[in-house]
């Protein structure tokens, strides 16, 4: 099965991306994830609006995602996956703060709400089970990551240590943080990895500007800026790995997000 990890890129008023603005790139969007012919999509960042584009551009799939706020439509780390070729077992989430049953919490001076939502589906090819966990960490503050990553980790332990799980998001952090420790004393690997080898592929957020980006000119983030891989494929438990990539496609410069596609091809249950 073929998985991939998108942050979209907000849409709300705030974003101010003026030539990127999302009415003006969710046709490429949608192309882009069709295009990989992907069992199971993970986003980040996804608004209303753009989950109806998505939805819609996307009509062979199902989803779940939980709302951010207890007042919000919008379903930010939404899954979706191929309704013929997966059934749903069950599904929930939860939010990444010391009240994780409290929607719109947020703790450790975290600077957003972050959430994760999660689903359990069947093979139907196969009758593999498994487990997919979507989240997007805090971009700021650097206890928050590593809470909210321990946390996950938690999460993930309730499950024998064999049974596959994958975890999909824009972690904010590179290989070098603590909030990536966190989740490697936690039993989670790195499908890229698996494929490649250990060495980082380089920067997946890129500001809309593809190769040409400067990611010491750019600081979006506090203190030094993650200059590696942020968006990450995890599995634990019986997995194998038969590839992996950093999606760069554009068309003539136009980029479907400010952050590269990730991608990886497993196999649950060996």
């Amino acid at each position: 099965m073929k998985i991939l990890t998108c942050n979209i890129r907000t849409s709300h008023a705030n974003a101010k991306d003026g030539e990127d603005a999302w009415p003006r790139r969710k046709d490429l969007c949608v192309t882009v994830v069709k295009g990989q012919d992907p069992d199971i999509v993970c986003f980040q960042e996804m608004n209303e609006d753009q989950f109806r584009d998505m939805t819609e551009g996307l009509p062979g799939f199902r989803f779940y995602g939980m709302a951010d706020h207890a007042d919000s439509r919008s379903p930010v780390n939404s899954i979706f996956w191929r309704a013929d070729a997966f059934d749903l077992v069950t599904a929930g989430g939860y939010w990444l703060s010391e009240q994780p049953h409290v929607p719109g919490s947020k703790s450790w001076d975290s600077a957003c709400v972050r959430l994760a939502n999660w689903v359990r589906l069947t093979e139907r090819a196969t009758g593999a089970e498994f487990r997919v966990v979507n989240t997007h960490l805090d971009h700021i503050s650097r206890a928050a990551q590593r809470k909210q990553a321990e946390l996950i980790v938690e999460d993930a332990a309730a499950y024998p240590d064999g049974y596959p799980q994958l975890l999909t998001g824009d972690m904010n952090v590179d290989a070098t943080y603590p909030a990536l420790a966190a989740f490697r004393a936690g039993g989670w690997a790195d499908t890229y990895a698996q494929a490649h080898g250990p060495a980082d592929p380089g920067y997946t957020y890129h500001a809309f500007a593809g190769a040409a980006f400067d990611p010491n000119s750019h600081r979006p983030f506090e203190g030094k800026p993650p200059l590696g891989k942020m968006d990450w494929i995890l599995m634990r438990g019986a997995w194998t790995v038969a590839e992996a990539a950093v999606l760069k496609d554009h068309d003539h410069g136009r980029y479907p997000s400010d952050h590269y596609f990730v991608s990886a091809t497993v196999q649950a249950g060996r």
